[in-house]
Protein backbone atom coordinates (compact mmCIF):
# COMPACT_ATOMS: atom_id res chain seq x y z
CA UNK A 1 0.00 0.00 0.00
CA UNK A 2 1.44 3.64 -0.75
CA UNK A 3 -0.31 6.45 1.32
CA UNK A 4 0.43 10.61 0.96
CA UNK A 5 1.79 11.54 4.78
CA UNK A 6 -0.73 14.61 4.76
CA UNK A 7 -3.55 11.43 3.77
CA UNK A 8 -5.88 9.79 6.58
CA UNK A 9 -6.76 6.74 5.63
CA UNK A 10 -7.85 3.46 7.08
CA UNK A 11 -4.86 0.49 6.82
CA UNK A 12 -6.55 -2.74 5.90
CA UNK A 13 -5.52 -6.59 6.68
CA UNK A 14 -7.52 -9.41 5.75
CA UNK A 15 -7.56 -11.60 9.63
CA UNK A 16 -9.64 -14.49 10.29
CA UNK A 17 -9.91 -16.42 13.49
CA UNK A 18 -11.69 -20.03 13.47
CA UNK A 19 -11.97 -22.86 16.24
CA UNK A 20 -12.66 -26.04 15.01
CA UNK A 21 -12.95 -25.07 11.64
CA UNK A 22 -15.86 -22.63 12.07
CA UNK A 23 -14.88 -19.04 12.32
CA UNK A 24 -15.20 -17.00 15.16
CA UNK A 25 -15.42 -12.96 16.11
CA UNK A 26 -12.80 -12.23 18.05
CA UNK A 27 -13.82 -10.02 21.28
CA UNK A 28 -10.58 -8.13 22.01
CA UNK A 29 -9.97 -5.22 18.82
CA UNK A 30 -6.39 -5.86 16.83
CA UNK A 31 -3.28 -3.87 17.66
CA UNK A 32 -1.49 -2.83 14.95
CA UNK A 33 2.74 -1.78 14.96
CA UNK A 34 4.51 0.26 11.94
CA UNK A 35 7.96 -0.25 12.07
CA UNK A 36 10.74 1.21 9.34
CA UNK A 37 11.97 -2.12 7.12
CA UNK A 38 15.60 -1.47 8.81
CA UNK A 39 14.50 -1.99 12.45
CA UNK A 40 14.98 -5.57 13.31
CA UNK A 41 12.51 -7.85 15.88
CA UNK A 42 9.40 -7.85 16.85
CA UNK A 43 7.67 -4.78 17.73
CA UNK A 44 7.92 -3.46 21.75
CA UNK A 45 4.79 -3.31 23.89
CA UNK A 46 4.94 0.12 23.47
CA UNK A 47 4.92 -0.30 19.63
CA UNK A 48 1.43 -1.56 19.57
CA UNK A 49 -1.87 0.58 18.11
CA UNK A 50 -5.08 -0.04 19.05
CA UNK A 51 -7.36 -0.85 15.55
CA UNK A 52 -10.72 -2.19 15.51
CA UNK A 53 -12.46 -4.77 12.95
CA UNK A 54 -14.40 -4.70 10.24
CA UNK A 55 -14.81 -7.87 9.44
CA UNK A 56 -12.94 -9.76 7.17
CA UNK A 57 -10.44 -6.93 7.97
CA UNK A 58 -8.47 -5.40 11.02
CA UNK A 59 -8.22 -1.68 10.13
CA UNK A 60 -6.45 1.22 12.05
CA UNK A 61 -7.35 4.59 10.88
CA UNK A 62 -3.49 6.55 10.24
CA UNK A 63 -3.10 10.29 8.86
CA UNK A 64 -3.14 13.72 10.42
CA UNK A 65 -6.48 14.47 10.51
CA UNK A 66 -7.88 12.24 13.58
CA UNK A 67 -5.77 9.25 12.46
CA UNK A 68 -4.70 6.84 15.51
CA UNK A 69 -0.88 7.70 14.58
CA UNK A 70 0.83 9.83 12.20
CA UNK A 71 3.96 8.23 9.54
CA UNK A 72 6.26 10.20 8.17
CA UNK A 73 8.01 9.82 4.46
CA UNK A 74 9.20 6.48 4.68
CA UNK A 75 8.86 2.32 4.08
CA UNK A 76 6.80 0.44 7.01
CA UNK A 77 6.38 -2.97 7.95
CA UNK A 78 2.80 -3.20 8.96
CA UNK A 79 2.65 -6.08 12.23
CA UNK A 80 -0.65 -7.43 13.27
CA UNK A 81 -1.71 -9.17 16.64
CA UNK A 82 -4.95 -9.96 18.16
CA UNK A 83 -6.19 -12.30 21.28
CA UNK A 84 -7.67 -15.27 19.65
CA UNK A 85 -8.87 -17.74 22.80
CA UNK A 86 -5.30 -19.06 24.23
CA UNK A 87 -3.82 -17.79 21.32
CA UNK A 88 -2.09 -14.00 20.46
CA UNK A 89 -0.81 -14.36 16.86
CA UNK A 90 1.45 -11.69 15.86
CA UNK A 91 2.12 -11.05 12.41
CA UNK A 92 3.88 -8.92 9.71
CA UNK A 93 1.50 -8.41 7.88
CA UNK A 94 3.17 -6.85 4.82
CA UNK A 95 4.59 -3.19 4.21
CA UNK A 96 3.33 0.33 3.58
CA UNK A 97 5.13 3.26 1.81
CA UNK A 98 4.13 6.37 3.06
CA UNK A 99 5.08 9.71 0.38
Amino acid sequence: MDIAATSTEYVRVTATSSAGGSPISPAAPPQFAFQPTSATGNPAEADWLVGEWASPHARILVGPNGGVTTLDPGEYRVWLTWAAGAETPVYRAGTITVY
